[in-house]
């Protein structure tokens, strides 16, 4: 398995490395996994680029410093501001309708089994009105800490999500903004955190915890970046 270390410094550095695992993926039929903190940013899903306050929501995720992108996976906005952890998971398919449950409950347990060992009891699911509502969360304490989603592309499949291990304030105010313009119901009191459910705060420990979980087993060949 290719696990791919480091952080891009830009937004689209760090896109391109994300890309790159699932290129390993398809052409080597080998998994490829990476973990990392991304760039400042918001990221907006699919369902947001046509949306009719979308303009406004990119607005003001640039006057609020933040970077306006668009993501690989997952159907609403999410924010990055610096300890935010971000995961992804690219593996070979031969069918594009086989296996996606499959491929969910995988990287579901193991970020669950990452999130026990860094101190805190996540259970599947989310409350109402959290951000990037999903049917494949993990919450902890009434908050919603980790979001899962996959795209399949033909030949790969990717699976891949966002992990809050503390500052969960700052991604609440942004996100606020963000889904008022998108017209998208939110509670800000719905994000969570590894430390607001009395973990590790350590985004670096929260790091090295989730790419242990996704290895398992395998061999890893790892490269810096």
């Amino acid at each position: 398995m290719l696990v791919v270390r480091g952080s891009g410094e830009t937004v689209e550095a760090d896109r391109a490395l994300t890309a790159r695992i699932r290129t390993h993926a398809a052409s080597e039929r080998d998994p490829a996994i990476r973990v990392w903190r991304p760039p400042r940013q918001v990221a907006f899903g699919r369902r947001d680029l046509g949306a009719d306050g979308y303009d406004r929501a990119n607005r003001i995720a640039r006057q609020r410093g933040y970077a306006a992108t668009d993501r690989f996976v997952g159907g609403r906005a999410v924010a990055y501001h610096g300890s935010t952890v971000a995961f992804a998971r690219a593996e070979p398919i031969d069918d594009p309708r086989e296996g996606l449950q499959r491929r969910y409950d995988r990287v579901g347990d193991a970020i669950q089994d990452a999130l026990v060992a860094v101190g805190i009891d996540p259970r599947p699911g989310e409350p109402e009105d959290a951000f990037c509502p999903g049917s494949h969360s993990l919450s902890a304490r009434g908050g919603k800490v980790a979001g899962i989603a996959q795209r399949v592309t033909g030949d790969a499949a990717l699976v891949a999500g966002i992990v809050v291990p503390r500052d969960r304030w700052p991604l609440a105010e942004i996100l606020e903004d963000v889904y008022d313009a998108l017209a998208v119901p939110f509670d800000p009191q719905t994000v969570g955190s590894v430390a607001a459910a009395g973990g590790d705060p350590d985004p670096d420990a929260l790091v090295d915890a989730i790419e242990e979980a996704l290895v398992g087993q395998r061999e890893a060949v790892v490269r810096e970046v």
